[in-house]
């Protein structure tokens, strides 16, 4: 096996991440699962708001878009 020797001249830092931009990922990441779940999962009969199915129908045409069943 060949081992990596870096360039001279070449520094490596480790990767570091502030507060506010984990907070950020973490928000990202939250509202993209509440996103994929009310477009991708969300049914109407399984509906965290009981068998409301107004989510359902305002997303439908989106979700055959982009290929999630729901018949």
């Amino acid at each position: 096996m060949a081992t990596y020797v870096p360039h001279a001249g070449v520094t490596v830092r480790p990767l570091s991440a502030s507060v506010s931009s984990t907070l950020w990922l973490v928000g990202t990441v939250l509202g993209a699962l509440l996103i994929y779940y009310f477009i991708g999962i969300d049914q109407g009969a399984v509906s965290i708001f009981g068998s409301d199915t107004h989510v359902h129908e305002f997303v439908h045409d989106a979700r055959h878009f982009l290929g999630f069943p729901c018949h």
